[in-house]
């Protein structure tokens, strides 16, 4: 009975796999390419990550390697690392004031822009804001070099309303206050979108209702467009609070310097310091244990915002 049950099982499994394939082997080609892409540069390089238990020296590779002992002494060696405090306080700091300015900004601008009504004006506040965010990040911070120099924008407004004039981005005061600026200047426009296309979803049959309730234009964004937001600004928060520690270290490694070391130093930039030396031998083994820590704390803090999402507001990412 089991047997015949099994292969009736297996039949109808099998019919089912033939006839979505039939309906839907387009689709599947389509995204062949992205799969492969995924397989290639996410999931094969993940086998890397045993040079975090190992003693690594590229020229036995990894499996020529010894096995580190005891298996977690990177690890170790990481959280007793006389930078560890350092690092961890600025990575905590600057994700911190990103998420408290730079996060909300998009949201404004775009309740902003809905309340538009004149379509010229609309569009061109659109483009404005999204060209920071497709200059290089090279040109970005070049750019925020110019502007913080002694005499540069900064300088030049500072002594016009009788401040003075220095080079902002030696004072290790005003790094943080840079950074998070630049950020929201970067990318306000292009995360704004996102936002747009779920207030172009809201019902506007609602707004109607109110309007016909007597409904001003303030209750009606406090009490429809904002609700209708919540799912959307959740379900990014999520995602945020899982990168809480990928502070980006490219923009850092450009603009900071030997003064700013004590509030600009990250977690990824102190990894790229282990990796790629000026002097010494690279820390390969370290910078992957360093990696797989990050990585794990993370994970760790989208899954206590995704809970604490779907216990509260009932958006969450699964």
């Amino acid at each position: 009975m089991k047997a015949d049950a099994a292969k009736g099982g297996a039949g109808t499994l099998k019919k089912r796999l033939t006839r979505d394939w039939n309906m839907n082997k387009w689709k599947y080609v389509m995204i062949l390419p992205v799969l492969v892409y995924l397989a290639l540069f996410c999931y094969k390089p993940m086998y890397g990550l045993i040079i975090a238990f190992k003693d690594y020296k590229i020229t036995r590779g990894i499996q020529g390697s010894s096995w580190a002992n005891p298996w977690y002494k990177w690890f170790v060696n990481f959280i007793t690392d006389p930078y560890f405090p350092r690092v961890i306080k600025n990575t905590f700091l600057l994700s911190g004031l990103t998420i408290i300015f730079s996060f909300p900004a998009p949201i404004l601008l775009a309740l902003l822009i809905n309340e538009v009504r004149n379509r010229t004006f609309k569009k061109t506040v659109q483009t404005i804001t999204y060209m920071p965010y497709f200059i290089s990040m090279v040109v970005l911070c070049a750019m925020v070099k110019i502007f913080c120099m002694q005499d540069g924008l900064f300088g030049q407004i500072a002594g016009y309303f009788g401040g003075t004039a220095e080079n902002y981005l030696v004072n290790p005061s005003y790094f943080r206050i840079i950074y998070v600026v630049s950020d929201i200047w970067q990318k306000i426009g292009w995360d704004s979108i996102i936002y747009l296309a779920a207030l172009s979803a809201i019902d506007q049959e609602q707004y109607e209702a109110a309007r016909v309730d007597g409904a001003n234009r303030f209750k009606q964004m406090l009490h429809i467009t904002l609700p209708g937001l919540l799912p959307t600004i959740m379900i990014l928060f999520i995602l945020r609070m899982g990168n809480i520690l990928n502070v980006g270290y490219e923009k850092i490694l450009l603009l900071y310097n030997a003064s700013t070391y004590d509030v600009a130093d990250v977690i990824s930039t102190y990894t790229y310091r282990l990796s790629f030396p000026t002097s010494g031998t690279p820390m390969y083994s370290k910078s992957t244990a360093i990696g797989l820590f990050n990585t794990l704390v993370n994970v760790v803090f989208l899954l206590i915002t995704n809970a604490i999402s779907k216990k509260s507001t009932e958006s969450s990412l699964f």
